[in-house]
């Protein structure tokens, strides 16, 4: 099934081009179905390609949905022009009174700034807070998943004396879940961020569950024992080249980084990165929106009333 976005976004000719089903505004008027509805909260400075990375894993699943752009204040972008953000993006104040199906914010550069110093961090808290009783679940990624479990759980990160960059193994829980069916035992997925959650106060927290780590670069999948919130600390919808170009970047910009972890291919920059994590990246998203949206979500989203955790399954 297609994800529907709006007219003439700059993603569809890209997702087109990769045969992953996209449907217009206007197109999907025609159809007498219910579709999910997700809300995509993007902090990313550049934000067509985050659309694109974000729209690309929702395109991949079976379900409708619909999707909504959100953006945290109306400033000027440095990376998006004023007339795509004017034209594609809403603000919270067109959006705080509807209910959705499912909210994804993304990371931010903001890893080295206390969350409080950060100028827009009353706005994110009060997105967050609104999530709790206006969306089924919420999908915090990188630095949002940081954020969310500082703001909702008191749970402090530390930072790191260097980036953490690059492509890691991670090893699921034993104990069986719905959003890790069809997951290998192993499997691989991005980082870039500059700090960490401490794991053993997320495993020991009654509201919390680890459901997977890497022993390199800690945490990765945490759910909150509602369903409601899951924290994902990583970048499961990165592109095979946006751990290089934000190398590159780095390079440019004179910070002498480090070569992201098991990346390029035999570890040498000038050779072509090795994407690992793509598979992985789309089942996650889609048992996200099947378990935890689809199969939770109210028919009547004026209804948030209903929604219970999974039990656990044998």
């Amino acid at each position: 099934m297609p994800v529907r976005i709006p007219d003439n976004l700059p993603a569809a000719g890209i997702l087109e081009s990769e045969n992953i089903f996209v449907m217009s505004e206007s197109r999907a008027a025609n159809q007498d179905i219910r579709p999910m509805r997700v809300l995509i909260l993007n902090l990313m400075p550049n934000k067509i390609e985050t659309e694109t990375q974000l729209l690309r894993l929702l395109g991949n699943t079976p379900l409708q949905v619909d999707v909504d752009l959100l953006r945290i204040h109306d400033k000027e972008s440095k990376h998006t022009s004023i007339d795509h953000m004017n034209a594609f993006y809403r603000d919270f104040n067109d959006v705080k009174h509807k209910n959705y199906d499912g909210l994804i914010i993304t990371g931010a550069p903001l890893g080295q700034i206390d969350f409080e110093d950060v100028t827009y961090w009353d706005h994110i808290r009060e997105i967050i807070d609104w999530s709790q009783q206006h969306v089924t679940s919420v999908l915090f990624l990188c630095w949002a998943a940081h954020a969310g479990l500082f703001h909702l759980y008191n749970l402090q990160r530390k930072l790191l004396s260097t980036k953490r960059s690059g492509v890691y193994c991670h090893q699921r829980t034993d104990t069986p879940h719905p959003l890790l069916r069809g997951f290998d035992e192993e499997f691989y997925a991005p980082h870039s961020r500059f700090a960490e959650m401490d794991i053993n106060e997320l495993q020991q927290h009654p509201d919390l569950e680890v459901l997977a780590h890497s022993d390199e670069a800690g945490a990765y999948l945490v759910l909150s024992k509602t369903n409601r919130n899951l924290f994902v600390i990583g970048h499961p919808e990165y592109h095979r080249n946006t751990l290089k170009d934000e190398y590159l970047r780095d390079i440019d910009q004179g910070l002498d980084p480090e070569i992201p972890r098991n990346y390029f291919r035999n570890n040498d920059p000038q050779q072509k990165p090795v994407a690992r994590w793509h598979s992985h990246g789309s089942l996650l998203i889609s048992n996200w929106l099947n378990y935890y949206v689809y199969q939770l979500t109210p028919y009547d989203l004026t209804d948030m009333s209903g929604i219970t955790p999974w039990e656990s399954e044998v």
